[in-house]
């Protein structure tokens, strides 16, 4: 019975370091930035993450007011640029387990990108498709 406990203890110890881990470990600036990842208007699936193009009249205009859909999102919070500078970058976290996607939302000529992923593991079961369509779909694009 000791044996089992122990075990247990040292399990729920692991879970307890890896989820610490994942929760305040340090995001690579470098995954906020976008050069050369702009993509034609339409969707793109890619492996741990999505993104969309969307070409609008006014981009600066459509950027604030997805923006704005974005940061009432919980659990986002923007980390780096602004609609201003024409790129923002934004962190989500997982409820459970804080696991961090990371979303650009920049312009690129006329069209508006964004591209949400993940940043530890291979899938991301497509959380981040689902969440720049609602995004898009509640923007109206």
């Amino acid at each position: 019975m000791n044996r089992a406990v122990t075990i247990l203890a040292l399990g729920l110890a692991a879970v307890a370091v890896a989820d610490g881990w994942v929760r305040f470990a340090p995001i690579d600036p470098a995954r906020y930035k976008v050069e050369g990842l702009a993509k034609a208007p339409g969707d793109h699936p890619e492996t741990g993450g999505f993104q969309a193009a969307r070409e609008v009249s006014d981009p600066l205009v459509q950027m604030a007011a997805l923006d704005k859909i974005i940061r009432a999102t919980a659990r986002t919070k923007q980390v780096a640029g602004s609609v201003d500078e024409g790129h923002v970058a934004y962190v989500t976290r997982s409820a459970f387990f804080g696991f961090p996607d990371v979303t650009t939302l920049w312009v690129e000529g006329n069209s508006l990108q964004i591209r949400g992923h993940l940043v530890y593991g291979k899938s991301d079961l497509g959380v981040n498709k689902a969440r720049i369509m609602g995004w898009l779909d509640e923007a109206g694009l």
